[in-house]
């Protein structure tokens, strides 16, 4: 392994990956650090191990920018079964029940679908990695608790159904697209929606495709998008300015506001709402700024490396 180098010496930005599956969220975190050979890497919004799909890496100074990129609406693909319950709502846990699907039709499925749309009080598996106490709930689940957990409220704006096959006579599959807020969980709409029809159901595949600007198209390997990374630009990696863009209003900064806000001072408020990238005139970004009465303040700091 090389030796690890000062984070200073990467380029923040954002790692845009393609997460395989049967890798852990904190999985892919380890393989950029290896790739990159530094400290300072984080993600934002967990990916089971058995889904696939985008999940957005931090490098740097940019990690500041993750619990912000976090709480953006999703866009998954997925595969429900119907005719099977599971203890963890997905294929990977054990069959707690089986129920014949012969008498439910494809109007009977949609119907028992689009119920699981809009706004929604959603109680999260109790193998969550939702936080009871602290701990982790799967983890209370694995040490022997039961674990029941308080139900949050979620939108789900669309659920579009693509296809219903019977892969044997009393089970049906239904591939899905769904775009939702932020903490909303699919393997959740499986199992309201087999309860529903009598008859169980959990998630077989999931695919995240977007998170807020973002999507799997500008997604690579870990490596391949380290590799961009330290390019300085290419296929999986965002620098810093240009993520901040993406993400969030640009408010342009005179050479005397960049000055101000490095010192954590307050510049005059452009009447703008909701937070704005303050972009220096050498296009880097600054901090996070937000009015609060005539002027702005800065929210998250971006110093220099």
């Amino acid at each position: 392994m090389s030796p690890r180098r000062p984070d200073a010496d990467v380029p923040p930005g954002l790692l845009l990956v393609d997460k395989p599956g049967g890798m852990t969220s904190h999985d892919v975190v380890a393989r950029a650090r290896r790739a990159l050979s530094v400290r300072k890497v984080g993600h934002a919004g967990t990916l089971d191990p058995m889904a696939t799909g985008l999940l957005v890496l931090g490098v740097g100074t940019a990690t500041r920018l993750l619990g912000y990129v976090g709480g953006h609406d999703k866009t998954y693909e997925a595969t429900i079964r119907f005719g099977q319950a599971t203890v963890t709502d997905d294929r990977e846990g054990e069959v707690l029940a089986t129920a014949s699907t012969a008498g439910i039709d494809d109007d009977a499925v949609r119907a028992a679908l689009a119920a699981q749309t809009g706004a929604l009080q959603q109680v999260p598996s109790s193998v969550s990695a939702v936080k009871v106490a602290g701990v982790r709930s799967y983890d209370r689940v694995r040490a022997g608790e039961a674990v029941e957990l308080a139900p949050r409220s979620v939108t789900v704006h669309r659920l579009g159904v693509h296809r219903t096959t019977r892969p044997e006579p009393d089970l049906v599959d239904v591939d899905v697209t769904v775009d939702c807020t932020a903490g909303t969980y699919i393997r959740a709409i499986a199992r309201d929606a087999g309860a529903a029809l009598g008859v169980g159901g959990h998630l077989t595949a999931l695919r995240r495709t977007a998170s807020g600007p973002f999507t799997i198209a500008q997604a690579g390997t870990v490596e391949d998008a380290a590799a961009s990374l330290v390019a300085g630009g290419g296929p999986g990696f965002l620098p810093l300015t240009e993520a901040a863009r993406l993400v969030f209003p640009e408010r342009p900064l005179t050479a005397d506001e960049a000055r101000a806000l490095g010192y954590g001072q307050r510049i005059p408020a452009t009447g703008a709402a909701g937070l704005h990238a303050a972009v220096d005139p050498d296009g880097r970004l600054t901090a996070l700024v937000e009015d609060a009465g005539r002027t702005a303040r800065v929210v998250v700091g971006f110093p220099p490396a």
